[in-house]
């Protein structure tokens, strides 16, 4: 097999993450975005040790399984993988993806372990709280688009008006802004951030809406540069641009009306209140911001936040405990799936006392990555004292905020890096939860963990990946995987939580 051949074949199953397997006469390919059944043409693109990559060129036949999407946007938007599966296929799917990785992973474990399969997202459609929608356009020199990136594309971005994993006021508020900036924006275009020369001024839009409460946070993040670009450039069309960066301004050619950086702002406020007042919003604004981020980096930062409207925060329940999350806290993007995860989570750490209670009233417990406390604070009653450590300043102050708000006394929030904070912690915990970020953990903080030797951890997973490579390092220093269970946050696309509860034998 080699660099450039081309094949016909029927893609076996999906491995973690999206990882079509595609058997040709020469061995083994795996093509991402295929399915399960679908009879595809593919390139190799590269041939390692024996392992083989490929492109996928054109889907020759469906899969049977497929049903068909009830999205426009689907298999060009870079988004979703399954949507045109039913929905317990994509769950039967992802259980067989972890399962497979879990099993490879524990093989050498001489104790049992129990599978508890995958648990569905109670909303499959409208789920997502969180969107960051990017400016750009979907092909070069087109017009101004705002949504997702186009799939297997790091500069073309679509338009996603009519997005299925959000609900209708994330679909009203994005067209809107588009509408604004593309056709009731001034005299003339607004430039948006080219990724490869960095230069423009749209760069994205951050939605936030909770679930429970329909409180709608929405920020317009640019960077500092002139919004209209400079005199005579490309991106010029009926508007003479004047002054520098600190002026910002531009004069209609045809009507000599000059526009701000602070009108243009003030427009784009005012559509976005103009849909609250006419009834036109399910839920309600809690806060619209301005955001200025000059980073070179496609992430959403900040280096200056203006509030445009509003506050910069909202609140959202979980479990029955209310939780203030400003605009950059992490938070579950799936506050109904989250309930499912936070609960199966709580039920090992239920299992952490003597026995003779479902808790453990004198144990110390860490939260570790512990994000705007929601963890924390939901097995606050299974503890004497939680402790959470969280890198994101901001999202601390609102986990201590969210604690006293609920009456917790017993929960206290660190920020810090966590590899070097468990250092400065004089209680040692008895039982450790985990959530770290996609990557896993940290390899040194992984051993300082490991140091305390507590006889239970519980290990929560974005990535399933990154969890069982942790996993490995566990098992070398003597733990056992007891439990573990897969929770569909992310319906539709190539993405689940894993919980597992390990356990280091006496």
């Amino acid at each position: 097999m080699k660099k450039g051949q081309v094949y016909e074949a029927t893609v076996e199953r999906v491995d973690f993450p999206c990882k079509g397997i595609a058997r040709t006469p020469e061995g083994i390919v795996t093509v991402g975005n295929s399915l399960p059944g679908q009879k595809i043409k593919l390139s190799v693109s590269k041939v390692r040790n024996g392992k083989a990559e490929g492109r996928l060129l054109e889907v020759m036949e469906k899969s049977p399984l497929e049903t068909g999407s009830p999205c426009s946007h689907f298999g060009v938007c870079g988004g979703c993988t399954y949507l045109s599966l039913p929905y317990e296929e994509q769950l039967g799917i992802k259980e067989g993806q972890v399962k497979r990785l879990l099993d490879h992973c524990l093989e050498g474990q001489e104790s049992e372990w129990q599978w508890e399969g995958i648990k569905g997202s109670p909303a499959v459609y409208g789920y997502r709280n969180k969107m960051e929608f990017s400016f750009g356009d979907e092909m070069k020199d087109g017009p101004l688009t705002l949504g997702m990136h186009k799939r297997g594309s790091f500069f073309d971005v679509v338009t996603v008006e009519d997005c299925r994993i959000v609900d209708q006021d994330f679909r009203l508020i994005l067209k809107t802004v588009l509408e604004y900036f593309s056709r009731y924006r001034t005299p003339g275009r607004i430039s948006y951030f080219h990724r490869m020369h960095h230069e423009g001024y749209l760069r994205h839009l951050l939605v936030r809406k909770a679930s429970r409460t329909g409180e709608i946070l929405v920020a317009l993040v640019t960077t500092s540069q002139n919004p209209w670009g400079t005199a005579g450039s490309g991106g010029d069309m009926g508007a003479v641009c004047t002054g520098n960066a600190e002026t910002m301004q531009s004069r209609g050619k045809d009507t000599g009306e000059t526009w701000t950086e602070s009108r243009l702002l003030d427009g784009f406020l005012e559509k976005l209140l103009e849909l609250e007042r006419e009834g036109r919003l399910k839920g309600k604004f809690a806060g619209i911001l301005h955001i200025v981020n000059d980073s070179r980096a496609d992430v959403v930062r900040s280096d200056r936040t203006d509030v445009l409207y509003g506050q910069d925060y909202f609140y959202e329940e979980l479990l029955g405990l209310r939780f203030k999350v400003s605009v950059f806290s992490f938070f579950q993007t799936n506050t109904y799936s989250a309930e499912v995860l936070y609960e199966t989570a709580r039920s090992y750490i239920g299992e952490l006392g003597s026995g003779e209670t479902d808790g453990a009233p004198d144990k110390v417990v860490y939260d570790l990555y512990s994000g705007t406390g929601t963890i924390a604070q939901l097995m606050a009653a299974a503890a004497g004292k939680v402790i959470g450590v969280e890198i994101v300043e901001e999202a601390v102050l609102a986990a201590r905020e969210n604690a006293e708000r609920n009456g917790l006394k017993n929960c206290r929030f660190i920020a810090g890096d966590v590899l070097k904070v468990l250092d400065e912690i004089a209680e040692k915990p008895d039982f450790i939860i985990l959530d770290p970020p996609r990557d896993g953990i940290h390899q040194k903080a992984l051993q300082k963990i490991i140091s305390y030797g507590v006889e239970r951890i519980v290990y929560i997973s974005c990535k399933p990946t990154s969890l069982v490579r942790d996993l490995g390092v566990f098992l070398t220093s003597g733990y056992r995987v007891e439990r573990a269970a897969a929770v569909d946050q992310f319906p539709w696309t190539g993405n689940t939580e894993v919980v597992c509860l390990l356990r280091k034998p006496r």
